[in-house]
């Protein structure tokens, strides 16, 4: 899972390499896309490895409506911060882009380092693999 939660960084080129070609932010997305695919069949198959047959639907269902909630969470901070960012314009800078595609670089730069945090909490959590019993 470390290996797939690397590949989600190159996510940060997509839109510098964007003004060469359209074709290598739709490469690199790709790319991303299926390093997240590949991610969460891995986080499902790690939890029915990793708790009893009785649970399994309930720890992903928990999982799930995680998800759900955070989705919302950043799809309405997202909306706010590129309202923000069209607003501010050349006031607002980040990694060397200003006004809203600054605010595309901050996303993609949240995106492309969550799947390494998120690893890492799971390895904090869970340092060994082992059947848990209930």
């Amino acid at each position: 899972m470390l290996m797939f939660a690397f590949v989600p960084i190159l996510a940060l080129f997509a839109q510098p390499l964007g003004t060469y070609s359209a074709w290598w932010p739709a490469v690199i997305i790709g790319l991303a896309c299926a390093a997240h695919q590949a991610w969460s069949a891995n986080l499902y198959s790690t939890i029915g490895d990793m708790f009893p047959t009785s649970t399994v639907a309930s720890i992903v269902g928990i999982g799930t409506m995680a998800g759900g909630i955070s989705c919302y969470i950043i799809n309405q901070g997202s909306g706010l911060l590129f309202d923000y960012a069209a607003a501010a314009g050349d006031a607002y800078s980040f990694l060397g882009f200003s006004g809203k595609p600054a605010g595309y670089m901050t996303v993609f730069t949240v995106c492309a380092f969550s799947y390494l945090v998120a690893w890492s909490v799971m390895k904090a959590l869970v340092p060994r693999y082992k059947k848990i019993e209930i």
